[in-house]
């Protein structure tokens, strides 16, 4: 077993012990049509077992993907803003959904995106927003309820927030230095740090991938995590809705 699997295994073992299992989730981000790098995203996902949540830009998709994603059963859609577009200006982070353009005419995009991926998916779809860039102005989250939204995602640690939060906690990706994929011995010291703090005190370990820009350190550490992970009794890949329904 190659050290970054071992720390990974040896932090389970501990859940193992104690009675416990972990609860992992997979979303990818950014998804619009059916690609090859998507299906071998199906493909990994489906040979491991590993439920996958597709964060979808709504204005820019259609009935391809739909088509595509009902031979995967395991496979769940939420919004991913309306179109990945940056409204900030240039000296900001980029944001879709921050404090630039009128409240409203925000949300009714946040609406309008909704409607259009639940009659697109139907059941697979989860009422979710995942906001581009993982940035959302504080100010839109208590009115997003009333659009049908049930979940709120970013990246980090949950934080109290108007809608219950089911986040991501690790990014395989390297954005600020190669735009590949990161050290995997790093990446599992941080998973490792996410199941200590979930060991004391809950919550879920969210990995975080973006597949229309990995290289092959990603798919290769992917298929290495889910090998060691699916195998281990104290871990659960679990359906974005399921985690949801236990909010």
């Amino acid at each position: 077993m190659d050290d970054f699997e071992s720390v990974i295994a040896g932090e389970l073992d501990r859940w193992q012990q104690a009675g416990k299992a972990a609860q992992f989730w997979l979303r990818d981000d950014d998804a619009v049509e059916p690609t090859a790098l998507l299906d071998r995203l199906l493909d990994i996902s489906a040979t491991f077992s590993v439920p996958l949540t597709l964060a979808v830009i709504p204005a820019y998709t259609g009935e391809a993907l739909a088509e595509r994603l009902r031979q995967e059963p395991s496979c769940s859609v939420t919004v991913h803003g309306w179109s990945h577009r940056n409204h900030a200006g240039p000296d900001e982070k980029k944001q879709e959904l921050g404090g630039h353009r009128a409240a409203a005419d925000v949300l009714a995009e946040l609406k309008q995106g909704f409607d259009r991926l639940a009659g697109l998916h139907g059941e697979r779809f989860v009422p979710m927003l995942v906001p581009p860039w993982n940035r959302i102005d504080a100010g839109l989250v208590p009115h997003l309820a009333v659009l049908g939204y049930q979940a709120l995602s970013v990246y980090g640690p949950e934080k109290p927030a108007a809608l219950p939060l089911i986040n991501t906690h690790v990014d395989v990706m390297d954005w600020h230095g190669t735009r590949g994929g990161r050290d995997p011995q790093a990446l599992a010291v941080e998973i490792a740090a996410r199941l200590r703090h979930m060991f004391d005190n809950g919550g879920t370990m969210g990995l975080l991938t973006h597949h229309l820009v990995h290289d092959e350190a990603v798919w290769d550490f992917m298929s290495a995590l889910f090998e060691v992970t699916a195998r281990h009794p104290a871990c659960r890949w679990t359906p974005v809705a399921d985690i949801l329904r236990g909010q």
